[in-house]
Formats: structure tokens, sequence, C-alpha cells
């Protein structure tokens, strides 16, 4: 699981209940430096291991969050991703880690989602993007946002190692969702809702636009 300054931290924690619940499985959060990085809530996380110390692990995980800007454009974690990528098992992510995952070319001809206030950036690589909660092509799984990283980390649980397991980790984790309100969607919530969420986020989804757009001039 990679860590990078400002990431969204339930992207990393939903999975991580998930996986630390797995039977022989370690898990691994890796970083560039061994230094604590902090969430874009303050959130600190302290690394196991940092990119040029760690093995080769068999299922590679990136979060999204605000921090991605940078991340997409750090050449020794993009280099780590494509290193590992070569015999990494599953190559995965949650909400906007796709773009870091797209950024490092490895899901170039795959099928793939994200936040769906992102699924348009990541319409410009060369990935087929569709609108799920969860996208499993091939050795490809990605999350759609935030608090899809639990359906992400159930569906990769059951990749591994069957649904009993996975559903017993389900039941354990009282995963029960009944939200108070019908808003988690811009297909269900209120118009006037979308409209203002869209208005606040997009200076920050343009500037990511031309940052994208700039990577294949």
């Amino acid at each position: 699981m990679v860590l990078f300054p400002n990431l969204t931290q339930l992207d990393l924690t939903g999975p991580y209940e998930v996986f630390g619940r797995l039977p022989n499985t370690k898990v691994l959060l890796i970083a560039e430096s061994p230094d604590a990085v902090k969430s874009d809530y303050g959130l600190l996380f302290i690394p196991d291991t940092t990119f040029e110390t760690a093995p080769q692990i068999d299922i590679l995980f990136v979060p999204g969050g605000r921090g991605i800007f940078d991340a997409m454009q750090n050449k020794i974690l993009l280099q780590f991703l494509k290193q590992q990528s070569l015999n990494a098992k599953y190559i995965t992510s949650v909400c906007t880690g796709a773009l870091v995952l797209a950024a490092a070319g490895l899901l170039d001809g795959y099928k793939a989602t994200t936040h769906w206030l992102s699924l348009n950036l990541l319409k410009l690589f060369a990935v087929e993007v569709l609108e799920q909660r969860v996208v499993v092509d091939r050795n490809r799984i990605t999350g759609g946002g935030v608090t899809a990283g639990i359906d992400f980390g159930l569906t990769v649980a059951a990749e591994l190692f069957g649904e009993n397991i996975a559903k017993e980790i389900q039941l354990f984790m009282e995963y029960n969702p009944a939200p108070p309100f019908n808003s988690g969607s811009p297909k269900t919530a209120d118009k006037t809702i979308v409209d203002r969420v869209l208005a606040d986020r997009k200076e920050i989804q343009n500037e990511r636009e031309e940052m994208i757009k700039k990577m294949f001039t």
C-alpha cells in the first residue's frame, strides 16, 4: 500500500481494514522515505519500508487524495510502480489513485474506474473508463471514490481467498451500509448539491486536466 503526502486516509484505511484480516497476509505501507506521511486532513502514517528497500510485492495498491497532483509527477514514485508492476500479481487502486496508475502507464488498455469527479480525467489516458463501484479487468482492480475502498477490499479478498473468506470479513466488520441520506452519487443527490460540489472543485479539476494534457505534449 503506497503512501504519499495528502492522500485520503479512508482510501487507504478502508482496504487496509479488509487486508489486515486476510489469512497469511502481510500488509506493508511503503513510502519514498521512512518519515511519517500526513494525509489530507492531518492523520499520520508510519511507513514500514521505502520504495528503495521494499521487497517485491504481490498486490500493488495506490490510494487517491489531494496529493495525486504531485504524485502523478513524482518520477521516483512512478518508477517504483512501474518496477513493482513487472512481477506483481495484481495492480490496484481506489479513488483517484487510478490517475497515478494511469500516469505510470499501468492502466493502458485496461478497464478502470475512479471517483466520479475524475472520470473525465481518467478518460484522457488510454483507459476504458467505467462508472462502477469496483472494476476488475484481468489483474487490474480499481475502486470508485473513497468509501468504495471497502467494496474494493472485499472484492480483492474474494479474488485471493474466495467468497467465503470475503463474506466472513464483511460480517466481522459489520459492513452493512444504511446511509442516512441518498446523496452518495451524482445520480441520486439533489441537483443543487451536485452543482455546488462541481463548482467547488472546478478550479482544481481544471488544473489536473491541464497537467495531464501536458504529459502528452
